[in-house]
């Protein structure tokens, strides 16, 4: 009997100690209660202080492949900004596919354990980067991975990016991608994901400009589905920089990227690149100077802000697409048009052009939003101005656009009237 309690002493004491063990999630360095806005690549020739300082002033809360800089991250800690560093533990890209399956011989546990014996913290290191768009056949090693990174940096959370759905490049051939991906179609690299990697975030880069709009709401929509079925936050990077040099993004390009993937459910957007990464025409130049891209991101973040305070009081359930017939912009995306939308006691809303509606419910009580985006000029070339029309029974509504609240009139009809010009995004509360 005295050996049997002697027993039950000893499991009782391994199970609390690993239990403390266990790394703390709950105070993450990174505010995940808030929208969070990153950016990719801050060069060496980007860090000094009036580069930081431009860089929180441009509305950026994090930034992604950074090394492990102390002067710059004391900087980016004075101004409030946090890191993603890479270089801290074995880096892996999945690349052209040649290399898939192979991280568990080519990187044991053992160097992550090395790297995190020689690793000293900082106050601004919010993540440890341990890889970007690796092959699904390296998802369950990567499982094992993640865990132990966590366990060896408890101030820091494991920061994995996959492959959009063309993988590594938009000229990709389907079987090239398929190669990249690992898996028959994207949406089982998607599922396999879930299921090896233990992170309560999915994390892709797209680039609508140069893979095309069809395959972005494609993209927004299987990222989606899977975030909401495995309760996953969703993080997506878009483009701020340019493949082809001669041709800048625009604000309105701009606006359409962020406000998409709110409309599908973000809670972190990501713009690449800020300074010199991949392609051109980033926001900021070789030479350290600023381009016209940084008052375009730094106004286009700013109106995110505005809206995250409120948007993040919920979590979207659904994305509808209204008014896209006689376009080709949903085509093979698995999303179909509806002439207008019905939300409980809200019917009727159009504005006679596209809009992507996320339906939103409140995280706490019972209060319902749409997080609408203009979607009728993606490309920027014909900017117009709409009047968005929906009925509200028993409901009193609240607008709020990048610009601030947004007045609700009443029409003759008893309809509510807004309006609205192409790109713009708001947040109807219910």
């Amino acid at each position: 009997m005295k050996r049997h309690l002697q027993l039950i002493i000893i499991a009782l004491c391994l199970a609390l100690a690993s239990c403390q063990a266990a790394p703390d999630k709950s105070e993450s360095r990174m505010d995940r209660s808030r929208l969070n806005i990153g950016a990719y690549i801050l060069q060496p020739y980007a860090r000094s202080e009036a580069h930081i300082k431009d860089l929180a002033d441009c509305g950026i809360d994090f930034v992604i492949c950074i090394d492990n800089d102390r002067a710059a991250l004391d900087l980016l800690d004075k101004y409030g900004v946090g890191a993603i560093v890479t270089g801290v533990v074995p880096g892996w890209w999945g690349g052209d596919g040649n290399n898939a399956g192979t991280l568990k011989d080519r990187h044991p546990l053992s160097e992550y354990e090395a790297a995190a014996a020689a690793f000293e913290d900082h106050p601004a290191i919010w993540g440890i980067d341990i890889g970007d768009e690796p092959s699904a056949l390296d998802f369950p090693y990567y499982g094992k991975v993640m865990e132990r990174v966590e366990e060896l940096f408890p101030n820091q959370f494991a920061f994995l990016n996959l492959y959009p759905n063309y993988a590594s490049v938009a000229q990709n051939t389907e079987e090239q991608a398929l190669s990249q991906l690992g898996t028959a179609t994207y949406e089982e690299h998607i599922e396999q994901y879930c299921q090896h990697i233990p992170a309560d975030y999915l994390s892709y880069d797209f680039y609508y400009k140069v893979a095309g709009i069809e395959k972005d709401y494609a993209n927004l929509k299987v990222v989606s589905d899977a975030c909401h079925k495995n309760n996953l936050d969703m993080w997506v990077t878009v483009q701020v920089n340019s493949l082809d040099p001669e041709v800048w993004i625009s604000e309105n390009e701009l606006r359409f990227q962020a406000f998409s993937a709110l409309a599908f459910g973000a809670s972190n957007i990501s713009w690449a690149c800020y300074t010199a990464g991949w392609w051109s025409n980033q926001v900021v130049d070789g030479e350290g100077n600023r381009t016209e891209q940084y008052d375009k991101l730094k106004k286009v973040n700013a109106e995110v802000h505005t809206l995250a305070g409120r948007y993040m009081k919920y979590r979207n359930t659904e994305t509808a697409c209204v008014g896209f017939e006689g376009t080709d912009m949903l085509d093979g995306s698995g999303l179909e048009s509806q002439p207008e939308l019905e939300f409980g006691r809200l019917t009727g809303l159009s504005a006679g052009c596209p809009l992507v509606v996320g339906k939103m419910a409140a995280r706490k009580g019972r209060g319902k939003a749409l997080f609408i985006c203009v979607a009728d000029d993606p490309y920027n070339e014909n900017p117009q101005e709409h009047i968005l029309r929906f009925s509200v029974k028993g409901r009193k509504v609240k607008a709020l656009g990048g610009g601030g609240p947004i007045e609700v009139s009443r029409s003759a009809d008893g309809c509510y009237e807004i309006p609205v010009v192409s790109n713009q995004a708001l947040l109807l509360e219910l």
